[in-house]
């Protein structure tokens, strides 16, 4: 129980702060009319994949293997089978955004291999995310001081500081421009500045009001 009079506030900070991260995917296909040549085609144009990606190992924070589908191909019927599709995917976390543009588009040159991305946010850990925070509980001070001053009271002790569900608002996509010249094409990727919003309630003690 409180001794005295309460006040409650709500604090929140918002920032937009540089993406620590860019993630895309890279998927390698082969559609043969022979099961076996399908998935020889798919290894090899999978290695090729893994060739590029280590040559740019530096830049790379993490590899992780995908989905890796093979099917049939059936007639109109659905009775005959008259090929095999198969593709196997790899999603890539760059940190080094100067090489990006350069390695999705030297896989994207490989034959046979799709690129997507990339999505742009900051690592789980980020120090953002803990600067907002403290953000955030200094503004619900602020509050709580500035109703106790116009009561002409003040903020005597934290009774109650209670994170939220609403924390958190990044993820990305690009804006890319693409401008070809003569020899190999050159892309520029503008990162997306990445959002931190934190909100936190808190409840403190004021001392007596004065009301007259």
């Amino acid at each position: 129980m409180a001794d005295g009079p309460v006040v409650a506030v709500r604090g929140e900070a918002y920032r937009e702060v540089a993406p620590e991260l860019a993630r895309f995917e890279v998927t390698a296909t082969a559609r043969e009319r022979d099961r076996q040549v399908a998935l020889t085609r798919l290894a090899e144009r999978a290695a090729a994949v893994r060739v590029l990606l280590d040559e740019h190992e530096p830049a790379v924070d993490r590899r992780e293997a995908g989905e890796l589908r093979v099917r049939p191909e059936t007639n109109r019927s659905g009775e005959r089978v008259v090929g095999y599709l198969g593709s196997v995917s790899t999603t890539v976390t760059v940190t080094d955004f100067g090489s990006l543009a350069e390695l999705m588009l030297r896989l994207a040159e490989l034959d046979h291999v799709e690129v997507a991305g990339p999505w742009w946010s900051l690592r789980p850990d980020s120090p953002a995310h803990r600067e907002a925070r403290h953000e955030a509980i200094a503004d619900a001070l602020r509050r709580a001081r500035e109703y106790a001053e116009a009561l002409g009271a003040r903020v005597t002790a934290l009774l109650e500081l209670a994170d939220t569900d609403e924390g958190f608002a990044g993820g990305g996509a690009m804006y890319a421009r693409q401008d070809r010249m003569a020899g190999s094409p050159e892309l520029e990727l503008d990162p997306r500045p990445q959002s931190v919003h934190a909100v936190v309630r808190a409840r403190f003690t004021i001392s007596e009001p004065v009301l007259t």
